[in-house]
């Protein structure tokens, strides 16, 4: 009798704590995103519409296959991605047959198939290629049809959406603690630039131009917000600011004016093509070669930084995803070598592939122009 008496309390036990479980998967997921809006939803997503395709970068920091929970997607990261978006493809063959709900820029999506693939949730940038804040017929329709909306950033202002952008993901995706453990190695990283700058207060601010280059002519530059802020947030002061946006081209009468002590290019994966070439399964000496090609131009020759060799480059998807803090090293890196000489941006790279990226990256993402 005791023994059966035993067993049926372990066995009411077990169907307590199952009770439990269930009730808690229950509980519906209520978050406030980086735009300031309270978004509840049933369950963690399992169908997601993602309004930037880059951000695919993004969500395999937090799933192992993130291809298995887009329902739709836009196709800028084909156009944007270079080898890495082969090295996806490559790794996820499912990429290929996922519906698009656009090509490249908000003008192009297209709500009614959002609402025909029928998401669990809609995955919007606050500024962004793909439909942002500012988007409200999209926001109308979607919320219409009880598609529910987060906003996240990295773009506009990244050194404080960043944190609370990987917060919100963990929750509506059911990823909070590999979103904790990013999140923690990432304020581990930042901080110590934060708190090294903090001991500095009459510290000079080197001129930095940066040639957001990809091929463009003109090549744009940061202004306010973007990539400009990475150069702010390192102790540097970015040329650019006189630019109306976030984004804009210099008058290079004006730049060589300044006079800048930096020079940082930026590029993406795509050999054969103008401007650097950096990124995924690149090879030094491609990337040397096309950064060597770059400072030569008789527009930059004149520049004190191209003079006296500070003349770098990086992989330009930096701007957009939690991926900033590698990039982030690397500006404090050439801005303050005296400082930060002893950051390795490669070596944030290869803990991120070690512990978070379900897609590793591999090649030369940074490079310092070879004298």
């Amino acid at each position: 009798m005791k023994t059966q008496q035993i067993i049926i309390s372990k066995a009411v036990a077990v169907l307590v704590a199952v009770a439990c479980f269930f009730q808690l998967q229950a509980q519906p997921i209520t978050v406030t995103d980086v735009v300031g809006r309270e978004v509840t939803i049933p369950k963690p997503a399992k169908r997601v519409i993602l309004g930037e395709g880059r951000q695919l970068i993004t969500l395999s920091l937090l799933v192992e296959d993130p291809t298995a929970i887009i329902a739709g997607w836009t196709g800028d990261f084909a156009r944007s991605g270079g080898l890495l978006f082969e090295e996806y493809r490559n790794r996820f063959p499912a990429l290929d047959k996922l519906p698009l709900i656009g090509t490249s820029g908000k003008e192009t999506v297209s709500t009614e198939q959002i609402i025909a693939l029928k998401p669990d949730l809609a995955i919007f940038g606050a500024g962004s290629h793909g439909p942002d804040a500012k988007s409200a017929d999209v926001i109308r329709a979607l919320e219409a049809a009880g598609i529910p909306i987060v906003f996240i950033d990295f773009r506009l202002h990244p050194f404080k959406n960043t944190v609370p952008s990987m917060e919100v993901l963990g929750k509506v995706l059911g990823k909070e603690k590999r979103a904790a453990d990013f999140i923690a190695f990432y304020n581990r990283r930042i901080n110590h630039i934060r708190s090294t700058l903090a001991r500095q207060p009459t510290l000079k601010r080197p001129k930095v131009y940066m040639e957001m280059i990809r091929g463009a002519v003109p090549p744009g530059s940061p202004g306010k917000g973007n990539l400009g802020e990475f150069i702010e947030f390192v102790g540097g002061n970015n040329i650019g600011t006189v630019l109306p946006g976030e984004v804009g081209t210099l008058n290079m009468e004006y730049v060589i004016s300044e006079q800048p002590d930096v020079y940082i290019a930026t590029g993406i994966a795509k050999p054969g093509e103008e401007g650097l070439v950096i990124g995924q399964d690149i090879y030094t000496y491609q990337t040397q070669q096309s950064l060597a090609a770059l400072a030569a131009r008789p527009v930059v020759s004149p520049l004190n930084a191209i003079k006296q060799g500070r003349v770098y480059g990086m992989w330009h998807l930096f701007y957009d995803s939690p991926l900033n803090i590698a990039a982030v090293e690397a500006i404090a890196k050439w801005t303050h070598p005296e400082l930060f000489g002893k950051l390795q941006p490669h070596g944030v790279l290869k803990e991120i592939n070690d512990r978070f990226l379900a897609v590793p990256l591999k090649g030369v993402y940074f490079a310092e122009l070879e004298k």
